[in-house]
């Protein structure tokens, strides 16, 4: 399974300091050209690979942190997103008019016709992210839904991976509303650093 995380902001990089906290290849990518990207990335870890955006898009599994309203530039540099799984990091700050009631997942699915499509690791703020999600015998919980219940598996084991918990929400317009930050309305989970003990 191989990784490519598409925006290279506070956000893209708190994702890649938990790939290489843990040595799993990810490559990078952002608008900007990857020699602009290469001395975070390796600053980052040996296993952060700054990569074009097309070169980016070969991985099996894309995490998409780019701000909102840029999701649609990613899905136009792939012909198909057939057997690709697609994260939505993303929140919709300020609140896009066109969404027409819309969770913002359900809207940016849209785009990536073909993907298997789970919303996660959205819900907190990046510094919590960047921090070890293993703490006192606990894992910092990260939260996922999707529509198409085959995709949440594994996402969930990508992020058990990293050392999070894993935590389903069912469906985007369901549980998933716990999670979904649009302009000013945030769902209630927002925000929400929790941990789940060790079985």
């Amino acid at each position: 399974m191989s990784y490519a995380i598409i925006g290279f902001g506070k956000i893209g990089q708190a994702l890649a300091r938990a790939f290489a906290r843990k040595n799993i290849d990810v490559a990078v990518a952002s608008r900007r050209p990857p020699e602009a990207l290469a001395p975070q990335a390796r600053a980052i870890g040996p296993t952060v690979v700054a990569k074009s955006l097309r070169e980016a898009l070969e991985a099996d599994t894309i995490i998409l942190a780019v701000p909102f309203g840029e999701h649609r530039e990613v899905a136009k540099a792939l012909p198909s997103w057939n057997g690709k799984t697609v994260i939505d990091a993303m929140n919709a700050f300020p609140e896009p008019e066109e969404l027409d009631g819309l969770p913002s997942s359900a809207f940016v699915a849209k785009s990536f016709t073909g993907a298997k499509f789970v919303k996660g690791f959205n819900h907190l703020i990046a510094a919590t992210l960047a921090a070890d999600p293993v703490v006192e015998g606990g894992h910092r919980v990260v939260f996922l839904s999707s529509d198409d219940e085959d995709a949440t598996a594994p996402v969930a084991a990508l992020a058990k991976q990293l050392g999070f918990a894993p935590v389903k929400l069912g469906k985007l317009n369901e549980g998933g509303a716990l999670v979904h930050a649009r302009g000013r309305t945030w769902g209630r989970l927002i925000f929400q650093d929790l941990f789940k003990k060790e079985q």
